[in-house]
């Protein structure tokens, strides 16, 4: 074996000993009686809150909340229950408590959308559950030497607790782009790969180089694969140092570099990471950890600790993104047969009108008194008339910049129509490219489906670009894209102007921008939308892009 390649998922250059995590699950018996059962349940739910209260890093502390809320869900007590009796204590509840865990882990992947991400969750609670009746519960990961983490899959609460002077890079053989180990990964500012077969082969203390740039794993790496890649990553890290200040290209055309958020904690690290603003102010976290929709007081408070630390900057808010694919009971529990092409975003209009101008009402207030520049768009908007109305409804309440979401084929399309109704547009990338490619991006065996670098998505965002420069309105991306900074090149090229993405990736984004000038990006553009295929595309446009850093 000399080399495996994953997906790489959070850039840098690691060389050192894999540590393998194997996670030895006990077969024994379990005796519990039902109410020790969801005893216990009640307890992990616990453990997970104390654990998103006391872990700073943010999106370990969004994914320990929503395995919190998980482990307290009514349902997944009822579909406990439902198998048992409860008046009794049985000698073996093992394969019950996972039965019931995996019936309710495919009723969400059936469903789709968010609930689909959260049933990867069920693994971990249900092994967190079977752990604390049994006695068995593990004390996380403990490092006592630099090592390169390499495991099956690594629990988000393991990634966040990682001891950073001792773990130089994480390689798993699960997820993707968007699992948990990726997202935790990002934050933590670590060379990481995820979804990279065969890696549970290597031994322990086997010396391997992982770049998590590339997704490439050496094994035994000859000296000179060690410096070149080694001598490249300083390079790009030295070029995304020593530039600062506002995101401009080498041409001095200005790119406006923005953060995406969820909370207050998200605006201060947007803040430090030098970020011009918030593109992306995801407001429905409020709402997915409410047992009631929040009172227009409470989401107040709360969209002014994102608005304070920005003062004087631009904070563009997205409504409510959510419908019957997201936990959200009290705004729409019909179950529907496509959630993902079903009442969510600005279509709950049509079931929950009031919800979404109660949160407008909100947003508008939380601003009052905060020097920001206060833009609001929807997520989901597919039509004119749609725009319209959203458009009509923002500024009754005082909003004066109103935009949408650009995620759907049809609003890319008729762009022209679209964009002519409101203010500025933004374009979602990663619904937008599952839209196009009809490829549910959360399925892995889908992953050569569901990339950005696709020519008919390249080809998309084309034509929503320039509708918005004909009608010389502003458009953005607020997708998981922007933080590529080959791929933000390319979305220059095509007409975007201004990128928002996770607070971690500004520096290198910003860093390579500077060496580039519009005219390359737009040359880039042409060669990638002229490709076949993702990685052709991919390719192509590097070739231009990198010059000596290729």
């Amino acid at each position: 074996m000399s080399g495996l390649k994953g997906i790489g998922v959070s850039p840098g250059v690691a060389v050192g000993p894999v540590r393998k995590v194997i996670n030895i699950v006990s077969t024994d018996a379990i005796s519990a009686s039902p109410r020790e059962i969801f005893d216990a349940l009640n307890k992990v739910g616990e453990d997970l809150e104390k654990s998103a209260a006391t872990i700073e890093l943010e999106v370990a502390k969004e994914v320990l909340s929503a395995q919190a809320m998980i482990a307290q869900d009514p349902a997944l007590v009822e579909a406990i229950a439902a198998r048992l009796d409860q008046d009794i204590t049985y000698p073996d509840v093992r394969a019950d408590v996972v039965a019931a865990f995996g019936g309710f882990k495919e009723a969400l992947l059936a469903i789709g959308g968010y609930f689909a991400e959260r049933a990867a969750d069920l693994d971990e609670i249900c092994n967190r559950l079977l752990a604390k009746l049994s006695g068995t519960e593990s004390e996380g990961l403990v490092l006592n030497s630099p090592t390169i983490i390499v495991a099956e899959d690594l629990t988000p609460a393991d990634t966040a607790s990682l001891n950073l002077k001792y773990a130089l890079a994480l390689v798993v053989e699960k997820g993707g782009p968007t699992s948990h180990t990726a997202i935790v990964a990002r934050g933590l500012g670590i060379p990481a790969i995820v979804g990279c077969a065969g890696v549970m082969q290597l031994a322990d203390g086997e010396k391997v180089l992982a770049d998590g740039r590339s997704g490439e794993v050496f094994i035994s790496p000859a000296d000179s694969i060690v410096k070149e890649r080694q001598v490249r990553e300083e390079a790009l890290r030295a070029r995304a140092a020593s530039v600062t200040g506002p995101g401009r290209l080498a041409c001095g055309t200005p790119v406006k570099l923005l953060g995406n958020c969820g909370d207050g904690d998200g605006s201060v690290a947007a803040v430090s990471a030098g970020a011009e603003g918030i593109g992306l102010f995801r407001t429905e976290l409020l709402f997915l950890d409410s047992v009631n929709e929040p009172s227009v007081e409470e989401q107040i408070q709360m969209y002014r600790t994102v608005f304070t630390p920005m003062a004087g900057k631009r904070v563009v808010v997205r409504t409510l993104d959510a419908g019957s694919d997201k936990p959200v009971p009290y705004i729409n529990a019909i179950e529907e047969e496509n959630p993902a092409l079903g009442v969510r975003g600005w279509r709950l209009t049509r079931t929950s009108d009031g919800v979404l101008s109660r949160q407008l009402e909100a947003i508008a207030a939380a601003a009052k008194g905060i020097e920001i520049d206060l833009w609001v768009m929807a997520p989901m908007i597919n039509t004119p008339a749609e725009a319209a109305d959203f458009a009509k409804r923002a500024r009754a309440v005082g909003i004066k910049q109103v935009g949408v979401m650009v995620e759907t084929p049809a609003a890319a399309i008729h762009a022209d129509k679209v964009l002519a109704e409101v203010d500025f547009g933004s374009f979602g990338t990663n619904d937008l490219t599952q839209y196009v490619m009809a490829s549910d991006r959360l399925d892995s065996r889908l992953s050569d489906m569901t990339s950005t670098w696709h020519p008919a998505v390249l080809r998309t965002i084309q034509i929503a670009a320039s509708a918005a420069g004909n009608l010389v309105k502003p458009i953005g991306v607020c997708g998981e894209a922007a933080a590529n900074p080959h791929l933000a090149a390319v979305l220059l090229g095509l007409g975007v102007n201004s990128l928002s993405m996770a607070p971690s990736a500004i520096s290198e984004v910003r860093g390579f921008l500077s060496t580039v000038d519009l005219a390359t990006c737009q040359a880039a553009a042409q060669r990638a939308i002229a490709a076949i295929s993702a990685e052709e595309a991919e390719l192509h446009a590097k070739e231009i892009l990198e010059g000596a850093f290729n």
